[in-house]
């Protein structure tokens, strides 16, 4: 179809002003968080309401059109790439929160309402919505749907998916349809979380909402190396204590945190852990006298329990500042995103820092290391394309490892077009071949986000074909800076 056509054909479903096509314009959807990979679309359409959904899809699959859905394009996996010619769909002026249930806690959003944005809303009822990435401030809840987004309280207050009551969802047909809960049959509802887009368009959610707790203390823990860090953790957790955020941060982004954010970290740790337990008054005491033990007998060389609100709150914003604080280390910053079992934590850390040396590129680790969510962050200058490429290798060498840990590659980010490759040598074929299949029963002419998250047999096939695990693995032919 000729872009003029398109246009036409978009103008017929959406009043002029929610089209863009020009090539300016179009230049911030051209990618998202994982800024390495870039293709402009033909036009982004930002619909105001869901009739306006519903005919947008309805004309792109008569007509053979791409569509990538976009939230706040804070995504880290190249998930809201558009394809050069098809069209983006952002959701961002559904903007509202609809309701808010005090007495049933819970508050109808729709999806391109900012996470951050719920809890504001209903803190004057003592309530909060639990699920805190650290992009929060911006990220929209229909993308946490998207990407099933976690955040430094999932250990104990879990997932998206954990806190989502219900959704209602435009299928590629421009059909409609409500998942709940508490439904019988399949569990559609947990299905549509981390499916990226490819599934349907999320066009309104329930979510749940949490009475904030009556106390809350932070321990912050140095430790000599990360292996007794990880260790610590090991130990915390297997010892029954479930804090509500546990963090560890290494030596690299310790220094670049405390000059970006005078958040007071200990300058001589080698890796600290922020610990966060929270409930009533004397089970938090309690607590945190076992977590300050706990950390001691692991090798802690420093402990600084937080006496008050602001006190806990400048320990969180140097975490909460640590991916910009890292940011200002080198040009640019590879973010990587997979999960292993804690007690691999400490090997898993020093396997990383010797694929750094062996690279030539240095590597810091911020994460949540309370569910085994690594971060690392490879810093590197995209403008040399010898040393992009040698951090997309590194970057693909650090998910296998954890694979090999037993872990998977991805917890919070998605796989989006980064991490296709790495599909393939996580799961069989025969997985591999039922995640298209279902794909193919919600979106038959796959115009949902196509060329995301599952990649094709022919893909795997060739991949392993090339004995990935004794080399460098082959990345996607993708539009690059």
């Amino acid at each position: 179809m000729l872009n003029s056509d398109l246009i036409a054909g978009l103008s017929a479903c959406v009043p002029s002003d929610s089209i863009i096509a020009d090539l300016e314009a179009l230049r911030p959807y051209e990618c998202d968080g994982l800024t390495a990979y870039r293709q402009l679309p033909v036009a982004v359409v930002l619909p105001k309401n869901v009739e306006e959904i519903r005919a947008v899809m309805q004309f792109c699959l008569q007509s053979d059109v791409p569509i990538v859905p976009r939230g706040a394009g804070t995504s880290l996996s190249g998930g809201a790439q558009p394809e050069k010619d098809g069209i983006v769909l952002s959701l961002a002026r559904l903007n509202q929160i609809l309701e808010v249930d005090v007495e049933n806690r819970l508050a109808r959003v729709q999806p391109g309402v900012r996470n951050l944005a719920v809890s504001q809303r209903v803190a004057e009822f003592g309530l909060y919505y639990a699920p805190d990435p650290s992009s929060q401030i911006a990220c929209t809840i229909g993308g946490n749907v998207a990407e099933n987004a976690g955040g430094i309280h999932c250990l104990k207050y879990g997932l998206t998916v954990h806190n989502v009551l219900s959704i209602d969802v435009v299928l590629a047909t421009g059909e409609d349809i409500t998942l709940t809960v508490d439904a019988p049959g399949y569990d559609l509802l947990a299905l549509m979380h981390g499916s990226e887009g490819l599934l349907g368009i999320v066009t309104e959610i329930t979510v749940r909402l949490l009475a904030e707790p009556p106390s809350a203390r932070t321990v912050l823990a140095a430790f000599d190396n990360v292996s007794l860090a990880s260790d610590a953790v090991a130990g915390l957790i297997s010892s029954g204590v479930i804090p509500a955020g546990l963090e560890m941060m290494d030596k690299l982004a310790i220094d670049a945190t405390n000059q970006f954010a005078d958040c007071g970290y200990p300058n001589d740790a080698s890796a600290i852990l922020i610990c966060e337990l929270d409930g009533n008054h004397e089970e938090v005491l309690q607590q945190v006298k076992l977590v300050t033990q706990m950390f001691t007998k692991n090798g802690a060389t420093d402990l600084h329990i937080a006496e008050s609100e602001d006190e806990r709150l400048k320990i969180w914003s140097g975490r909460k500042n640590a991916f910009p604080a890292v940011g200002r280390l080198s040009p640019d910053y590879y973010c990587i995103d997979g999960t292993i079992p804690r007690k691999n934590l400490g090997d898993v850390l020093k396997q990383i820092y010797r694929l750094s040396e062996e690279y030539g590129l240095a590597v810091a680790n911020v994460f949540h290391a309370g569910d085994g969510n690594l971060h690392p962050l490879i810093l590197y200058d995209a403008s040399n394309v010898d040393e992009f490429h040698r951090t997309e290798v590194l970057g693909g060498q650090i998910l296998e490892l954890c694979i090999d840990a037993g872990g998977t590659i991805t917890g919070e980010h998605g796989v989006g077009v980064e991490k296709l490759d790495q599909m393939c040598i996580q799961f069989s074929e025969a997985e591999i071949a039922q995640f298209r299949l279902l794909k193919q029963a919600f979106d038959p002419k796959e115009i949902l986000n196509p060329g995301k998250a599952i990649p094709t047999l022919t893909r795997c096939s060739e991949l392993n074909g090339l004995h990935v695990h004794a080399g460098a693995i082959p990345f996607p032919d993708i539009e690059r800076f």
